[in-house]
């Protein structure tokens, strides 16, 4: 029957098939997500874990949080309308410990003898076990994570050991979610690896791709099997500075992937950095490969290769919402990138992505209470992130949501003008730092000996990191009184009585430079931040670090200030409790600003600069208090050192000189401290005396032998220098006799008037059933040499 004349309903009708229609044409528009953080908007997965190790939850309780976070991410997504979804990146612990479980790759200290891997050989891998030690952590390219570090050899037996990837692949598409499964590449997984122990350095762990390939062969049988279309391989190793013989790995192993993928769109996914041009040749010419993801806010230059030499045919995924950062996007700005690579690679080839994984940033910014909607305008974390990608997809392919980009351009014009942003006099201080290198007018020696004359210490001084453990009471008193449940006046008398106790210990102890123990601190950056001005705090803003362990970073948003002392009050509080050296304690320049989330309007360099200005000022009010000994600490400047060698001497020319900046005002008798982590010493070790620190105290019982190698190949170093005597990340408790041997060894590559005797890092974390004897057995070893190296003279 013919319908000449429609009636309203119909019409309303047909508008709602052809919206429909429409709509179900761009849900899905082509937008992609390389990765997803996994602990949940809440950290349920951290709880979850530490339930579950402490032996209070079963694997079964602990198995369906993890399903319903992964349930929940992938109706997210799909519910926002992303059409490529990333299945596999949730992990239990790290995405390259699940790829050490895939191959079987299990060292022989655990004792696994085959079959599917389960929570108890996989935990004791990342954890450790009663009997023997966890696999090594180090951190993931240049981010704030940590990943299993997989030890290889020539004797390793690699077997399908286990099914995680195929077994998420089905539970998505049992929720009616088409995934793309998402792997640690071949080549990137053995150049992220180390030899095993026993095993010759100089092992070449690209040999072993024969081994590994057809295991991953197998995986990717599977997933046909199971249904799947896509598969995405991480090579991220592409963007660092690789030799042509690694290089030619790349096109060995996808050459040999190519007909196990036959009929399966393949991705190969890099982030970070830029590809380098060579490494651009050699991914774009893979075998078999279908697309790939680039990181355009950390790859600038990449663009000019992918405008000159993009092969045609293949898919680019772009990567313009930034995974690292919880800045909202520019979204007119990325549209117009967008629009210049639609017209290199063709309309239909064109994805819009993340610049890397989502597991760099916030979760949701919905569970932020504490920001003003000023700020959270500014802001998108992972959920909002996702709405990004998906309405710049939309908006290619021409359905712009016109009110969401408008709300976008307020908030990005909201946050250049806001006044809250820029401080004209801290910008003319930041200026005027230029054309000074900023040294104390005298050099380290004599420096050395004038503080001498004021500090009378002995030969072998003993001093402590600088926090003292945190016991449940004391984390009690600062939460009441930040919920203000107690008096400024029982807060100040609590936090002093800790002091005390603090002070008299390491008085009984006989320690020679004390500490305050810092009670009143939450945390080495946020107790900073929260007394400078230009800095945010989130409620919920969690990141994963490593394992179960997240961490908050504060935002920097507006030009950095110190509007009043922060720690002198309680500096010289502890200083008039005893006659002994107490040392004011600070979180340096670079260290603020690697574990922040830095605001992107301006180089990270100025904005570290600022915070250089703001420590200055706290330096020298500590010295006008009267405080002599002054440390601080850049544990992290080694964390921001770029992946190219090319880029290290610039980042380490500022972020040395901001450390100088601080300081550059004290007189010749004021000792300045500095410490570090144990990261790896040797390639840095010429900016570390260019820091001009008097004394150095670092953290290094894990990797002592590295440490001394440097000066044992004769780097003169005349400053003091205290590596760390034990380790305090275990709660073993080390003899005297071992803490002397450790020193001795010193001792035979650094002269005896420089060497300080001092634990490896703050003891905030361990109990002091733990600390006390361990403390009195490194005093006891400082003195029993003290006495030899008296008599031998």
């Amino acid at each position: 029957m013919g319908m000449a004349n429609p009636t309203s309903s119909t019409i309303v009708q047909l508008l709602l098939i052809r919206n429909f229609l429409s709509t179900a044409v761009y849900r899905t528009m082509a937008s992609h997500i390389v990765g997803y953080p996994r602990m949940g908007p809440k950290r349920e997965l951290k709880f979850a874990l530490e339930s579950f190790w402490d032996g209070k939850s079963s694997a079964e309780d602990l198995q369906k949080v993890a399903a319903d976070l992964r349930s929940s991410i992938w109706k997210q997504m799909s519910g926002v309308g992303i059409k490529y979804i990333p299945s596999n990146t949730f992990s239990y612990y790290d995405q390259v410990l699940d790829t050490t479980a895939m191959l079987g790759a299990v060292p022989s200290r655990y004792n696994w003898n085959g079959g599917e891997i389960g929570f108890d050989t996989y935990f004791s891998m990342a954890r450790g076990n009663a009997s023997v030690p966890a696999m090594e952590m180090t951190k993931w390219f240049d981010t704030n994570y940590h990943f299993i570090v997989p030890e290889l050899g020539p004797d390793v037996q690699f077997s399908y050991a286990s099914h995680k990837a195929v077994t998420e692949y089905k539970e998505a598409k049992a929720l009616g979610v088409d995934t793309v499964p998402v792997f640690v590449g071949p080549v990137s997984y053995l150049l992220l690896s180390k030899p095993a122990k026993g095993v010759e350095k100089t092992f070449d762990l690209l040999s072993l791709l024969d081994k590994i390939l057809p295991i991953y062969k197998e995986v990717i049988a599977e997933l046909k099997e199971a249904g799947a279309t896509w598969i995405q391989f991480d090579e991220a190793t592409l963007v660092k500075d690789l030799e042509g013989y690694q290089l030619e790995a790349f096109t060995k192993a996808y050459s040999e992937l190519e007909s196990a993928c036959s009929g399966l769109n393949v991705i190969v996914a890099t982030y970070f950095a830029d590809v380098p041009a060579e490494a651009f040749k050699t991914l774009t010419s893979l075998p078999g490969v279908a697309g790939f993801t680039f990181d355009l806010i950390r790859g600038e230059k990449t663009l000019e290769l992918i405008k000159s030499s993009f092969p045609s045919g293949k898919y680019l995924f772009a990567g313009v919402v930034d995974g690292r950062n919880i800045w909202a996007n520019d979204l007119a700005g990325s549209l117009t990138v967008l629009e210049s690579l639609e017209g290199i690679v063709g309309k239909d080839k064109l994805v819009v992505s993340t610049s890397c994984s989502l597991l760099h940033t916030a979760v949701d910014l919905i569970n932020e209470t504490k920001l003003d909607d000023e700020i959270k305008s500014w802001l998108a974390f992972a959920a909002q992130k996702v709405v990004e990608v998906n309405a710049l997809a939309k908006a290619l392919a021409g359905h712009k949501d016109e009110a969401y980009f408008s709300a976008n351009a307020a908030a990005q014009a909201s946050r250049k003008s806001s006044p809250r942003v820029t401080n004209e006099s801290v910008q003319k201080a930041a200026a005027a730092l230029r054309g000074s290198d900023h040294r104390r007018a005298t050099n380290v020696s004599a420096r050395l000996d004038a503080q001498q004359k004021k500090l009378n210490l002995p030969i072998l001084p003993t001093t402590t990191i600088g926090s003292f453990p945190q016991t449940i009471e004391l984390r009690r008193v600062r939460r009441e009184y930040k919920a203000k449940k107690i008096s400024e006046e029982e807060y100040v008398k609590a936090i002093k009585e800790e002091i005390f106790k603090v002070v008299q210990l390491q008085e009984e102890l006989d320690i020679d430079v004390l500490v305050h123990g810092e009670p009143e601190r939450n945390d080495m950056v946020e107790y900073f931040g929260e007394q400078l001005s230009g800095f945010a705090f989130t409620a919920n803003g969690w990141v994963q670090s490593y394992g179960s362990r997240c961490v908050k970073p504060p935002i920097i948003y507006g030009d950095v200030s110190r509007p009043k002392a922060m720690t002198v009050f309680w500096s010289s509080m502890a200083q008039e409790m005893t006659k002994r050296p107490m040392k004011g304690m600070l979180t340096g320049p670079v260290t603020i600003l690697n574990w922040s989330f830095v605001r992107n309007d301006q180089p990270r360099f100025e904005t570290c600069y600022q915070i250089a200005l703001a420590i200055k000022d706290e330096v020298e009010d500590l010295e006008k208090a009267g405080i002599t000994v002054i440390q601080i600490d850049e544990a992290a400047l080694r964390e921001g050192l770029p992946l190219r060698k090319a880029e290290h001497a610039f980042y380490l020319d500022w972020a040395v000189h901001s450390f100088r900046i601080t300081n550059v005002g004290v007189a010749d008798t004021t000792q300045i401290h500095t410490h570090m982590c144990y990261s790896n010493f040797n390639d840095i070790i010429h900016s570390i005396i260019n820091m001009d620190a008097d004394v150095i105290t670092i953290e290094n019982s894990r990797s002592d032998e590295k440490l001394l190698s440097v000066f044992r190949e004769g780097v003169k170093y005349g400053a003091g220098i205290g590596p760390g005597v034990y380790d305090i990340h275990s709660p073993r408790i080390p003899s005297m006799e071992e803490i002397a041997d450790r020193v001795n060894k010193m001792l035979a590559v650094l002269e005896t008037n420089i060497l300080w005797v001092n634990p490896d890092c703050g003891l905030k974390t361990r109990k002091y059933g733990e600390v006390k004897p361990a403390l009195l057995n490194m005093v006891t070893a400082a003195k029993k040499l003290r006495a030899e190296l008296a008599s031998a003279k």
